[in-house]
């Protein structure tokens, strides 16, 4: 098996319903950025000492968290207040928010020009409310707001391409998202499965791998959109994280509670890891080959180590 079993880290319980959702690692300190949603904030792991180091409150239905190597700051989608939070990572940050489109939720950051795409559920009740914005990060606004055909999922940032890829639950497609001026859609991929959901890149072997609701993993060709391999999955997935080093993919998968871990090169599974029902969401530390699953039954971290 590749991955090993290290420990569970306790969080703080829930106070309402929600749970947890995206995360990501600041690499440099080790520590995982977590959405806890039913909380309104992020919680705080610090992954070399498997412990709870404390919570970031007043994010309203806080659906997910980037971290940005460069320059150096965390951002977070606020579903319940229609704001992205930008912060330094550190002990007690101060939480800046820029206002952006309705019910935020997938984040993706170009470092070049330090622009932050916000990719939005948007309101059936509210016409024209799926959209996606881009916000510049140095100036602390709001630049753009483009209209996409449905609900947005997950999505992700292509320094080969320069551009966004964003994925739409209804009608099934990836959006590619032009980074410069003008901001626009540069093509859309229709995707031949219902509910493209997790989405990541290998930006060497320019392979975009998407996740869908249907349970089925698809690999396309990024610069083209080509799908060039399908793989069953064992449910409706939510996060997924690419290991260029080990070329893996990890899938988390919340019901019945499993993450998948796939080969990527070629596209087949390695094995299956029974996680908890309901935990949908994992973070992936790409500098320790650290993987962590948060539980929401039991509101704890379960991490693990993979290996080649």
């Amino acid at each position: 098996m590749a991955l090993r079993h290290l420990g569970f880290v306790d969080l703080p319980e829930h106070a309402n319903a929600g749970g947890f959702d995206h995360a990501a690692v600041h690499e440099a300190t080790g520590r995982i950025y977590v959405a806890h949603t039913a909380n309104d904030a992020v919680d705080v792991i610090d992954v070399k000492a498997q412990k709870y180091v404390g919570s970031i409150p007043g994010l309203s239905a806080v659906a997910g968290a980037l971290v940005a190597a460069n320059p150096d700051l965390v951002f977070t989608s606020n579903r319940g207040e229609n704001t992205v939070g930008v912060f330094a990572p550190g002990d007690a940050p101060r939480v800046e928010k820029i206002g952006v489109g309705v019910r935020p939720n997938g984040l993706a950051y170009d470092p070049r020009r330090a622009r932050l795409l916000a990719a939005h559920v948007g309101d059936p009740a509210v016409a024209g409310s799926c959209t996606v914005s881009v916000v510049d990060v140095r100036a602390r606004k709001r630049i753009a707001d483009i209209p996409v055909a449905g609900r947005t999922r997950w999505t992700v940032y292509d320094p080969v391409a320069d551009a966004f890829h964003v994925n739409i639950a209804d009608p099934p497609q990836i959006v590619v998202v032009e980074s410069g001026d003008p901001v626009g859609i540069r093509r859309v991929v229709p995707i031949p499965h219902a509910g493209p959901h997790g989405l990541d890149l290998d930006v060497a072997r320019r392979r975009l791998f998407c996740a869908c609701d249907a349970g089925v993993l698809l690999e396309a060709d990024a610069d083209s959109g080509t799908l060039l391999a399908t793989e069953a999955i064992a449910g409706a997935p939510d996060v997924v994280f690419f290991n260029a080093a080990l070329q893996r993919l990890y899938v988390a998968i919340g019901d019945p509670g499993l993450i998948e871990v796939f080969d990527t090169a070629p596209l087949r599974r390695h094995e299956t890891i029974v996680t908890e029902t309901g935990a949908h969401t994992l973070s992936f530390d790409a500098a320790r080959n650290i993987v962590c699953v948060f539980l929401p039954a039991s509101h704890r971290a379960a991490v693990y180590s993979d290996r080649a």
